[in-house]
């Protein structure tokens, strides 16, 4: 991380403790909800697929940056599905630098050519070994390998949704990431029950089963880019919702923290581990704090 990007962080951080400010800082972009695959824990693809065009993208990186937003994700439906004319997501990234966005991060399923060395972190989806994977994707993960290992940066994070069908697969995202080089860290979330969903969604049981294994892992010195200390919150679900600090843009429309924000009691399931994160973190948990500090300095 750049000396000024850490500072600004800083800065905004303890204000955001001290003053109890519920200013935003990181904030998403969602291109498009058109995606090329069907999986099945997913309930926000291909509604509408409608690619929203370049303009009207321009205006929402504008108003989020007003708001103070600083790290920008841009997601989907798949991301990499959009362009504007001769417009293509790189742009799109090129344009959030120079607008001032101090971190520019992207989510992808990894399924297309992966050219992006301006991105600071590539979020592509990786749901256990190659039998697990295809259950949940289709039959994609052998696409994915060759684009990661023909990337053009090493700026990927491997994205894991752990849900009832891939829930003793952590051990193996943790090991492929370390044999690929392009592969720099690993992020974990726990399924979200969107209503269609719900079936794939972990008992408390489970998921003191999977943070003892990401625990193991981190023991073990995989690339883990979550925060040890918040585990037992996210078991839980003891962390407050939802985080102000984190918005969503989706057509014009904003949201606090994410577009489920409005689906009766979702929040009180999130599975997000950024959200328990950035939660704790603006509370002033010392614990978090640290931990964020060890971690995000290593891999960002």
């Amino acid at each position: 991380m750049k000396l000024r990007s850490f500072i600004h962080f800083a800065s905004f951080g303890l204000s955001s403790i001290i003053f109890k400010r519920k200013k935003p800082i990181l904030g998403t972009i969602i291109l498009t909800d058109k995606c090329n695959l069907s999986c099945k824990h997913c309930s926000v693809n291909n509604h509408q697929c409608i690619i929203h065009p370049h303009k009207q993208v321009r205006h929402e990186m504008e108003q989020l940056y007003g708001l103070g937003v600083r790290i920008l994700f841009f997601c989907g439906g798949e991301t990499l599905l959009w362009h504007d004319g001769k417009t293509s997501l790189r742009d799109l990234v090129i344009e959030a630098k120079q607008m001032g966005f101090l971190i520019v991060n992207i989510v992808t399923n990894g399924t297309h050519p992966i050219d992006l060395p301006e991105v600071d972190l590539i979020l592509l989806s990786l749901d256990g070994d190659r039998d697990t994977h295809n259950s949940i994707r289709g039959k994609t993960y052998d696409t994915i390998m060759s684009n990661i290992e023909q990337a053009s940066a090493d700026n990927i994070c491997f994205y894991m949704a752990i849900n009832q069908i891939n829930k003793t697969q952590i051990a193996s995202v943790c090991e492929q990431a370390k044999k690929m080089s392009n592969v720099r860290a690993v992020s974990f979330n726990f399924h979200t029950p969107y209503p269609d969903t719900t079936a794939l969604a972990l008992s408390k049981a489970d998921k003191q089963s999977c943070a003892d294994e990401i625990e193991r892992q981190m023991d073990a010195g995989a690339p883990i880019l979550n925060l040890r200390s918040a585990l037992p919150h996210l078991i839980n679900n003891s962390f407050p919702t939802p985080c102000h600090q984190c918005v969503v843009m989706e057509n014009g429309k904003l949201s606090t923290c994410g577009r489920c924000i409005s689906i009766p009691g979702l929040c009180e399931q999130c599975g997000y581990f950024f959200v328990a994160e950035y939660s704790l973190l603006f509370q002033g948990n010392p614990r978090i704090i640290i931990d964020m500090l060890r971690t995000y300095l290593k891999y960002i």
